[in-house]
């Protein structure tokens, strides 16, 4: 069997994972801190057919060899966690992050998730949730229903006006993570991350300190994908694969031609 054959067709499988990366940031444009990803490729091994560098007489060296490439393959998916705009809201309860770190998430089995997606709720508790109803790690703050002038600073701390108090009340403070590889950590879904032994351990800390952003409360972070972007990635995309259909179109004219013979 010829090896463009071979070749092409992990050309279209390359290509295919690369559509699957673009389609999955393009479904997720309006997600609230979502980060952009795509494919990373890379060759597969090569055939050689004459070594570089092999003595051709007593004398002489090859100056070249002859290689023959057997393709590609997806090896990774690379996600830049640059920073997304920051959209405001009318929610106070709305926070985003400005600068590195993730929300901490106290997930039912116990761990602990990050996400950088700062649209939350008050539950029936009082505590301070996700969208799915998971607990955000603030220090236990649990917030009274009598509390009014709901205030987070840009360095967590939660305040809030009691009942027969001009004063603000300290309630809890958020705490924030970082890793030294973001780009290790594991998707699960649901806006959330897991740590992993490529993401290393979490650095954790109050906002504004060390390596760590600031919150913004009434705004949420958008998705950092551009769209635009994404659609010239796909047109690209497009092309590669139409190209290597048509490797595989031709090779079997060929291999048609060599049957006549």
């Amino acid at each position: 069997m010829m090896r463009s054959l071979w070749v092409s067709k992990s050309g279209m499988e390359a290509q295919q994972t690369q559509l699957d990366h673009i389609s999955n940031n393009l479904a997720n444009a309006s997600t609230n801190g979502y980060k952009q990803s795509h494919a990373v490729f890379e060759d597969l091994m090569y055939q050689n057919l004459r070594q570089s560098g092999a003595n051709t007489t007593d004398q002489t060296t090859l100056p070249t060899g002859l290689q023959a490439g057997l393709g590609v393959r997806a090896v990774a998916t690379s996600r830049q966690f640059t920073q997304g705009s920051l959209q405001q809201t009318s929610n106070n309860l709305d926070v985003a992050i400005q600068g590195k770190g993730f929300f901490e998430i106290e997930l039912p089995d116990g761990t602990i998730g990050y996400t950088r997606d700062g649209s939350f709720q008050i539950d029936n508790q009082g505590r301070i949730v996700t969208n799915t109803g998971y607990p955000v790690n603030t220090g236990g703050a649990t917030i009274p229903t009598t509390a009014t002038n709901l205030t987070i600073g840009g360095d967590g701390v939660i305040t809030a006006t009691l009942p027969g108090t001009t004063t603000p009340q300290r309630i809890g403070q958020f705490q924030l993570s970082n890793f030294i590889n973001a780009a290790g950590l594991d998707p699960k879904g649901q806006n959330l991350y897991a740590e992993t032994a490529s993401s290393g351990p979490p650095q954790q800390g109050t906002p504004t300190s060390t390596n760590l952003g600031s919150l913004s409360q009434g705004f949420v972070e958008t998705s950092n994908v551009n769209v635009v972007q994404e659609l010239v990635t796909m047109i690209q995309t497009q092309r590669a694969y139409e190209l290597n259909s048509k490797a595989i179109q031709t090779s079997d004219q060929m291999l048609q031609k060599l049957a006549q013979l």
